[in-house]
């Protein structure tokens, strides 16, 4: 499985997303000392419920413990956009 298909799979499993977007953004960081080791750069859109009544850093955070130890390993990077379906709604929809 790759990468993506991996993240993919661990979010939803744990977060149940309305809208899930991952972007593979490692070739664009080739060369840097991150990508040298293997981790991947990734940019990751996603809407769910789950992240209602919750702060930035307390959604970034259950993103970050679903992905478990691939963060310090195959995950070097992740830019993170995390919103409730009513915050998508308004800002994207």
């Amino acid at each position: 499985m790759d990468r993506v298909a991996w993240i993919e799979t661990q979010l939803r499993a744990a977060l149940a997303p309305a809208h899930l977007v991952i972007a593979d953004e490692s070739a664009q960081h080739a060369g840097h000392a991150g990508a040298a080791s293997g981790g991947g750069h990734f940019r990751v859109l996603i809407v769910a419920e789950a992240f209602r009544n919750q702060s930035p850093v307390a959604r970034q955070r259950a993103v970050y413990a679903a992905l478990g130890d691939a963060m310090r390993s195959t995950i070097h990077a992740l830019a993170l956009r995390t919103l409730t379906p009513e915050e998508w709604e308004k800002h994207c929809g």
